[in-house]
Parts: structure tokens; C-alpha cells; sequence
């Protein structure tokens, strides 16, 4: 199965991933956090919201990074 999808165009690679991935976003209670992911992502926001730097609009981000390319 491997050597055929490797056969593939791009294109239809590109629709493999996104339904795969439609598929498990449709199966979110099966990835739960569990606590010590959950405490961790709420330090990290009590740490971005005390530190006062509001970082970056998405737009200078991609500006940036399109010139890198």
C-alpha cells in the first residue's frame, strides 16, 4: 500500500491528509488532554497574558515569512 501511495499525485496526497485529518477532528473526545496537559496550557496562558507583550498580528508574520522565501 505504501509503493501506491507514493504513485500519487500531489493532489490527491493532499486529499488522503485532509480527509484523515476531517476524520479524527470529527473524533475529538478521544483526544483528550489530560491533566498535565491541561495545567500546562494554562500556565503558558497565565504567562502570556502577565507578561504584557501582545506579540505579532498574523499578517506581519506571514509578510516575513513570504520574504524568506
Amino acid at each position: 500500500m505504501i509503493g501506491s501511495l507514493r504513485e500519487l499525485p500531489i493532489s490527491e496526497k493532499i486529499q488522503l491528509v485532509e480527509d484523515l485529518w476531517d476524520s479524527i477532528a470529527h473524533e475529538q473526545e478521544a483526544l483528550a488532554m489530560s491533566d498535565e496537559q491541561r495545567a500546562e496550557l494554562d500556565r503558558r496562558l497565565d504567562d502570556y497574558e502577565g507578561d504584557g507583550i501582545i506579540g505579532r498580528s498574523a499578517e506581519d508574520v506571514m509578510t516575513d515569512i513570504r520574504k524568506r522565501l
